[in-house]
């Protein structure tokens, strides 16, 4: 017995193994994950009571999700074995339980994932083994990154993952594991330098093939490939001349040469649909997909662009097939496609990228390849309609890894300036467009009506005339080739702290309780201006209005949305939010279409989407529903030139990033700083000062630029190219000492700048509450606060997504709200050191103790009221001259009107010539001025923390609204 428990024990050990747990502490590279702490399992290595040596002991509770991965340090070679296995001690519980293994990308967290699954059915150990050839591709997510090609390379695995059961507890004990047994040999891949090859009627296609082996050798034997046109919709002889024949690659032959073979194609008189014709490979593993060639579309009057586009949108649909439709409805996550001929097979109308999905080469090019490769795909369909591809694109281009990245609406919002916004919508456009993305994900028009709320810096303002002001960047995306999309209607900033039902999210996606009034006047109003500056499409909240979802509120979206505002673009839905509604997902499906939403964002559930509407259409959907939602589809698919221009336009790929894209960042970071406090005119400070920086944000682009940037929740560090906030202080000071926690030496300085704030979230990650999150400063952060401005005189510079506790701040001179600003941290340092003034304004009231806390509320105690911001400018040099010409009756022009309206207040706040004043607004009325940086003055030098709030916050009202003669006599 002993001698079959050593050859057993030996032939273990002679298998490799992965992780074995025989170490003191958790293995390097394990780690446990879930939606929230609760549901993160407590990993600890124990000595195996009924096993020798040690074992991981896994204690859970999970809720939505959970698990634990063993994520390698480098890549591991796993092609010659022929499977995964492991060891687990189980209770019978009968659980499924879902492993998978990561294959390629840069790393565990960009890898491609291959699942399998195994049952607690037994009380005590059990080895799971599962072939290679067994694993299936995950279609529920895939991280971003991570490649499409939907085949699993061994040759560079990055580790594996448990995942535990939905709504399940227990104690799980998990030992050995490895790869086992001999791979079968694996023949040479082909390929070809296409997947698709559209051509003209008449044209001849090069097709190049190419073989690679599997360990990237030469190829050890000669290799015939067979090649010839196979069965599609084209006919041989009539459309093209069939092929057939070899290609020979000789031994030696290094892995990815080619070799080609062309195939021609016969032009006649009539007007026809596209067809195909198939290529079919022989002699070594064929492509993934199998390629095709593609004899366009033409003739046809959908495709005459000298057609208006109603006429081409009727012609259109009035060609298309049920599934045809149904298709153009789907929206798929980019990493959920099961292989990418999937686009064609269930003629998919549009992709995503969600949030930190990109390429496995994380660069504007491989993002122009990438959406190229899917444009492709969609060419084979019959009638060629291109996809229109969305990408969340909310300050700059941000998931792509060296991209303009602006501060985000909270910023924006802070320098009120609508043309501004427009051009940094100008310049995401144009990034966006480069990289072959027609539609961007924003912009978010929602009213944050609580700082609490974790999505409250994706608001321009607490205040809907300043919101609908600057949804000017409507303009800037939309004029520049890219479809924006106003979100998230409607509602979702005014939601009850504590309604929300999702995980642990304490606001977001919560229900808004207000009344029907406050609905209307407060949230829908930018919407409302969306529509009037045309904006092609609008994405539903997951909040709710009273108990029904906005995904179900066919008032809401029909009635008010289609009807009464008279929107003509298309309704997408939110990521995977028709399952939120109640009921089951026919349910779901037939409810939301029937709601007013054309397209919806499955984005896993492609398939099970497909096959659902296909079975509700004419009975549980009616076909007028749903021939409506294709045409306005359709419409703005022409709008954008999509069937025209499909493919990246990557002319513009070297101004992704640029110096003169940065350069806008930096004005628009610049113009968002809002001066909190300055006694003693201690800032600007001067460039000859020696400067002592500390806290946690002062060198950190990822803190600095929050959520949704690389990543859907972002992450800390250098995570992008960019300027930090201390590189920009660096630039401008005599002498700098940078410490974060304030322990290095402070003697010798003239002042101290301490960076402070938020770390990176998005969505209700960032709720108040939850998993103990607060608006409090951290405290360390705190402690630097304290340290510095106890030694000399210092400026505290606020980063975050919204108005933040700060304590006791009696001890610092200068206070700065710098949101967070983006990639290009020169732009908080500009004014800090007097390159460009002090000009922004609170976009939101920032609290004293009442949170939430808004403008117009019955009690008004705020620290800083909405509007407050301190000047740096002097705008009183010409003043007598100016009001001599007044006097005179001369005509002034709109600056000097603006300069007029500044100097008409006293700094204590108070009139100091309401003559001057009505006519100085009267002229600026007259000129209707859309240069809200210039008008605004009217309040800029009224506001105090003494004088009338509720005045000066009603008249800030009006002057957000355009509404010059109104803030006059509200003030005079």
């Amino acid at each position: 017995m002993r001698l079959l428990h050593w050859l057993f024990a030996l032939s273990l050990a002679a298998l490799p193994v992965i992780t074995d747990f025989e170490t003191e502490g958790l293995p390097p590279g394990v780690i446990a994950w879930g939606n929230n702490a609760t549901s993160t399992p407590t990993l600890t290595v124990e000595p195996g009571t009924d096993r020798p040596g040690k074992v991981l002991k896994v204690g859970y509770t999970v809720g939505d999700w959970g698990g634990w991965s063993h994520d390698l340090s480098a890549a591991q070679d796993w092609s010659p074995y022929e499977g995964f296995s492991f060891w687990v001690r189980g209770t019978g519980s009968g659980q499924k339980i879902f492993f998978e293994i990561k294959d390629g990308g840069a790393n565990a967290g960009a890898s491609e994932l291959f699942e399998s699954s195994f049952t607690d059915d037994t009380n005590g150990w059990k080895q799971v083994r599962t072939r290679f050839a067994d694993f299936t591709r995950r279609t529920d997510y895939q991280p971003g990154g991570a490649p499409t090609d939907g085949e699993l390379d061994l040759v560079a695995m990055w580790g594996y993952a448990m995942r535990l059961q939905a709504n399940s507890s227990g104690t799980l004990y998990w030992d050995d594991a490895e790869v086992y047994g001999t791979a079968p040999p694996r023949p040479p891949k082909l390929d070809t330098d296409r997947p698709v090859y559209p051509t003209d009627e008449g044209g001849t296609v090069t097709v190049k093939v190419s073989v690679t082996t599997p360990d990237a050798r030469p190829l050890p034997a000669d290799l015939t490939v067979t090649y010839k046109t196979g069965t599609g919709t084209a006919t041989a002889g009539q459309d093209y001349t069939p092929v057939e024949g070899t290609l020979a690659f000789a031994a030696g032959t290094p892995s990815g040469e080619s070799r080609n073979f062309q195939v021609k194609t016969t032009k006649d008189p009539d007007a026809e649909t596209a067809e195909t014709v198939p290529i079919v490979l022989g002699g070594a593993r064929p492509p993934s997909d199998e390629p095709a060639i593609v004899i366009n579309a033409h003739g046809l009057p959908y495709l005459d662009r000298k057609k208006p586009v109603k006429e081409r949108v009727a012609d259109l649909l009035g060609r298309m097939t049920l599934a045809e439709k149904v298709g153009q409805m789907t929206q798929a996550e980019r990493g959920a496609l099961a292989k990418q001929d999937d686009i064609a097979t269930y003629l998919l109308g549009s992709l995503l990228s969600g949030g930190g999905s990109a390429p496995a080469t994380n660069t504007a090019r491989g993002w122009a390849d990438m959406v190229d490769g899917y444009q492709l795909r969609a060419q084979q369909t019959r009638l060629q309609i291109p996809l229109i591809y969305g990408v969340d694109a909310v300050h700059g281009h941000n998931n792509v890894v060296g991209a303009t990245i602006f501060p985000h609406n909270v910023g924006l919002g802070a320098t009120r300036d609508p043309a501004l916004v427009e051009k940094a919508g100008k310049v995401t456009a144009q990034e966006v467009r480069a990289t072959g993305i027609p539609w961007d994900f924003a912009p978010c028009l929602c009213v944050s009506r609580d700082e609490r709320w974790g999505r409250a810096y994706e608001s321009f303002s607490e205040d809907p005339a300043l919101v609908g002001r600057l949804a000017s960047i409507i303009d800037g995306l939309q004029d520049n080739g890219v479809m924006a999309t106003a979100k998230h209607y409607v509602g979702d900033g005014g939601t009850e702290y504590g309604s929300s039902t999702t995980g642990d999210y304490t606001i977001d996606q919560g229900v808004f309780t207000g009344t029907r009034e406050q609905l209307e006047a407060v949230h829908l109003a930018p919407f409302a201006e969306a529509v009037k500056r045309g904006v092609g499409s609008v994405m539903p909240s997951y909040s709710s209005v009273g108990p029904l979802k906005m995904h179900a509120n066919r008032e809401l979206i029909t009635d008010v949305l289609k009807g009464r505002l008279g929107f003509k673009g298309f309704v997408i839905s939110d990521w995977q939010a028709i399952d939120q509604i109640p009921g089951d997902y026919p349910s779901d499906v037939r409810t939301s279409i029937n709601a007013g939403l054309d397209m919806i964002m499955v984005p896993h559930r492609y398939p099970e989407f497909v096959s659902t509407l296909t079975a509700e259409a004419g009975s549980g959907v009616p076909m007028a529903r749903i021939d409506d939602a294709v045409a306005r589809i359709l419409t703005q698919k022409f709008r954008f030139g999509l069937f025209e221009h499909p493919f990246a336009d990557r002319s513009g790929l070297a101004d992704v990033g640029s110096p003169a894209h940065r350069s806008v960042a930096r004005t628009a970071a610049a113009e968002s700083q809002v001066l909190l406090k300055n006694e003693g005119n201690l800032l600007p400070l001067k460039p000859s000062a020696k400067v002592y920086v500390a806290g946690s944000n002062a060198d950190d682009v990822g803190n600095q630029s929050g959520g949704w940037t690389i990543s859907w929740q972002g992450s800390s560090g250098p995570i992008t190219p960019g300027t930090t906030i201390l590189q920009g202080i660096k630039a401008q000071a005599a002498t700098v000492t940078h410490s974060p926690d304030a322990s290095a030496p402070m003697a010798g300085h003239d002042v101290g700048v301490v960076v402070v704030g938020e770390q990176p979230y998005a969505e209700g990650f960032g709720d108040v509450g939850r998993q103990g999150r607060t608006l409090d400063l951290p405290a360390a952060d705190r402690a630097a606060v304290d340290k510095v401005c106890a030694a000399m005189k210092c400026v505290v510079v606020v980063v975050s997504g919204r108005p933040l506790q700060l304590g006791d701040m009696s001890g610092a001179e200068a206070v700065v709200a710098a949101w967070l600003p983006g990639t290009e941290g020169a732009g908080v340092s500009d004014p800090l050191f007097g390159k460009v003034p002090y000009t922004g304004r609170l976009p939101f009231t920032w609290p004293k103790a009442q949170i939430p806390t808004n403008v117009g509320d019955a009690v008004y105690d705020p620290l800083f009221p909405y509007g407050w911001g301190l000047r740096t400018d002097a705008p009183r040099e010409r003043v007598a001259g100016l009001r001599a010409q007044l006097a005179r009756g001369d005509a002034l022009s709109k600056a000097a009107a603006a300069t007029l309206l500044a100097v008409s207040w006293r700094p204590d706040g108070q009139v100091r010539d309401v003559r001057v004043l009505k006519a100085a607004a009267t002229l600026l009325e007259k000129s209707r001025s859309d240069t809200y940086a210039q008008d605004d003055t009217l309040i800029s030098l009224a506001m105090r923390p003494d004088s009338g709030f509720t005045a000066l916050a009603a008249a800030d009202h009006e002057l957000a609204g355009g509404n010059l003669r109104r803030a006059v006599d509200l003030l005079s």
